[in-house]
């Protein structure tokens, strides 16, 4: 079973005074420690879970040709990625065999003006090629705005944690170029590469991931600070919260961005997830909180598109 504690955002934007201040060092703690959360409290509507879910069914239900007309250009970040497109483990330099996995990939719902660096518009404000299922867009784009929502309500949590005002993160989320990405890891086969899984060991890119798992699925581990790996199992309802690499260069090393994996083995069942990938507006400049932090400022953007590119197969 999984160790991960488990942490409710509802419960903290309930209570005032001592609990809530207690409630925050209760998530500091936890981000801290492992960086991984089960998240409860959360308010998503079982309707719009229900909804995205029938619709990346049905996406990743077709043939590989009609996938395929919605997969991006060369360089593009969204759209479908069929299999032996991407290994994960690649971003941290390991070179290991591509990941046993599909993924239909959307970008921001809105595109703003007026941003002079030409690669936000071609990268991370790029169109998203949209499949023609019915439905398909609308449950996806609901979901969208029901995690950056989500994501906003945690990004005041994460500040209140850190002992900052709560509204501390809201001038870099302007317009943030966070992802959506759903995920379909085949059944797997009897042989298995050396060194493969469904998704190598990787830390994710930026300000927080928000995972929906499969219902009833297996196979997300994290490893600890012991350095064992160690299975994540989310109670049906609950979410999955982690840390990215982006949170914990701005919060100097306070809060960890931890190691995390889909482990393959032969003769695993199909596997289905849903996470979002919550990032700062492309020019937000990244400073650590600590000022004696030697780590140098970065924009969120360029930081963000450096990483996808190095996790390309």
């Amino acid at each position: 079973m999984s160790g991960l504690r488990r942490w409710d955002l509802g419960a903290w934007e309930a209570s005032d005074g001592d609990e809530r201040l207690a409630r925050a060092a209760e998530l500091d703690a936890i981000c801290r420690d492992s960086g991984f959360l089960v998240l409860s409290g959360h308010g998503v509507p079982p309707s719009a879970v229900h909804a995205v879910r029938q619709a990346v069914r049905s996406f990743f239900d077709q043939p590989p040709e009609a996938k395929a007309r919605v997969a991006p250009a060369p360089g593009q970040p969204y759209g479908w990625l069929g299999p032996d497109r991407e290994a994960l483990a690649r971003s941290r330099g390991e070179q290991t065999p591509p990941d046993l996995k599909e993924s239909f990939n959307g970008g921001p719902l809105s595109i703003p003006e007026g941003i002079p660096d030409p690669d936000a518009y071609a990268f991370c404000y790029a169109p998203t090629p949209w499949p023609e299922i019915a439905g398909f867009r609308e449950a996806w784009e609901n979901y969208y705005r029901i995690m950056d929502g989500l994501a906003r309500r945690l990004m005041r949590a994460m500040a209140a944690a850190l002992n900052l005002p709560e509204d501390h993160f809201e001038p870099f989320l302007r317009a943030p170029i966070s992802a959506l990405r759903a995920l379909h890891y085949p059944a797997t086969p009897d042989t298995i590469l050396p060194g493969q899984q469904r998704a190598g060991a990787h830390t994710d890119y930026g300000s927080l991931t928000i995972l929906l798992p499969g219902e009833g699925s297996r196979g997300l581990e994290i490893r600890s600070p012991s350095g064992q790996w160690e299975e994540v199992i989310a109670p049906p309802g609950c979410l999955v919260v982690n840390i990215g690499d982006l949170m914990a260069r701005w919060t100097a090393g306070r809060w960890v961005s931890t190691l995390h994996r889909v482990v393959a083995h032969p003769g695993q069942p199909p596997r289905d997830s849903l996470a979002f990938f919550h990032q700062p507006d492309w020019q937000a400049e990244i400073r650590p909180l600590d000022s004696a932090s030697t780590d140098p400022p970065v924009r969120s953007g360029p930081y963000l598109m450096a990483k996808f590119r190095a996790a390309g197969a």
